[in-house]
């Protein structure tokens, strides 16, 4: 009876620890888990002594895990995880998957242009599972993978860390858009660099990954180039290039064919986009996260 309870006890530590892991806020963990923060705080003290290791750092209210914490939550979390999701599992295992939900963390860019079908192919497929799908730019969808507060992210990545799995399932070219009468359109030779630098660009904001691909670019060329305006998604930067306030270079993915623009490739100066599957290693999979991920890449949990 002792080991029964012991053990029930453990998980309960141990699922502490992992809420907190995820908020590194003792409030936050204790209104997510229905209970007393000082009970948080005595879980997480006899957890320690147990690990006989300190695990968290406490900076007021908030908490950081130290590096033995860092080890030991990548070992449990998908344990927890697991548990969590035990009802959801065992029914897809007996071949009935109609509840549950699907968290995915995109950009803007993603969510309205590469998503769509393959969130209405899902839903065809699965109607009972909701997708939550979180708008996020720049970092927080990385943030948002590592605390496991989504399945996974999709978009793309130009850096990956060794704590991420990125696998690329499209690409896309860079396009020079300008307004249908724009000088550029009407050049008969290829546009370059040069062609572009005398014309004030709109942009999205300065923190997107796009911004700093095209100053990369032309600082490697060294030709200089001016922004006429910051705008934030390509629907509003199309909508400003048709008007002729600006031109722009965006990714071919965001033209959908009914724009009054002009599109020009740049494919000899900028490389190819990539979208992917953007997943954290060790990560415990749920049901439908699984299904979801293998529309994309049949072969993915063979392959990591």
């Amino acid at each position: 009876m002792a080991m029964h309870y012991y053990k029930q006890t453990r998980y309960k530590l141990l699922r502490t620890f992992c809420v907190v892991a995820q908020k590194e806020n003792i409030t936050h963990a204790a209104e997510q888990l229905h209970i007393s923060q000082p009970t948080v705080s005595l879980q997480i003290q006899a957890l320690e002594r147990e690990m006989g290791e300190k695990l968290l750092e406490r900076r007021g209210p908030s908490v950081r895990l130290t590096p033995e914490g860092k080890v030991l939550y990548q070992l449990v979390q998908p344990i927890a995880a697991g548990i969590d999701g035990l009802k959801e599992t065992f029914a897809a295992s007996l071949g009935k998957m109609e509840q549950g939900e699907l968290n995915i963390a995109a950009g803007q860019s993603t969510a309205l242009y590469v998503l769509p079908k393959y969130v209405e192919r899902f839903n065809k497929a699965y109607p009972g599972i909701r997708i939550n799908l979180h708008n996020v730019e720049g970092q927080s969808g990385m943030r948002m993978l590592l605390d496991d507060q989504v399945d996974l992210a999709i978009g793309p990545l130009l850096q990956v860390p060794d704590s991420i799995i990125y696998k690329p399932f499209a690409s896309f070219g860079s396009i020079l858009i300008t307004a249908e009468e724009h000088p550029l359109a009407k050049l008969e030779q290829p546009v370059t660099l040069e062609d572009i630098s005398p014309y004030g660009l709109i942009l999205p904001p300065r923190n997107m990954s796009t911004w700093r691909m095209i100053d990369t670019v032309f600082r490697q060329h060294e030709v200089p180039y001016s922004v006429a305006m910051e705008a934030g998604g390509w629907e509003i930067v199309k909508k400003y290039v048709e008007l002729g306030l600006g031109i722009s270079i965006v990714t071919e993915v965001c033209l959908t064919g009914n724009e009054q623009i002009s599109a020009i490739p740049l494919n000899s100066y900028f490389p190819p986009r990539s979208y992917g599957l953007i997943v954290r290693r060790g990560k415990f999979f749920t049901p439908q996260a699984k299904r979801f991920i293998e529309m994309f890449d049949e072969n993915f949990f063979e392959e990591i």
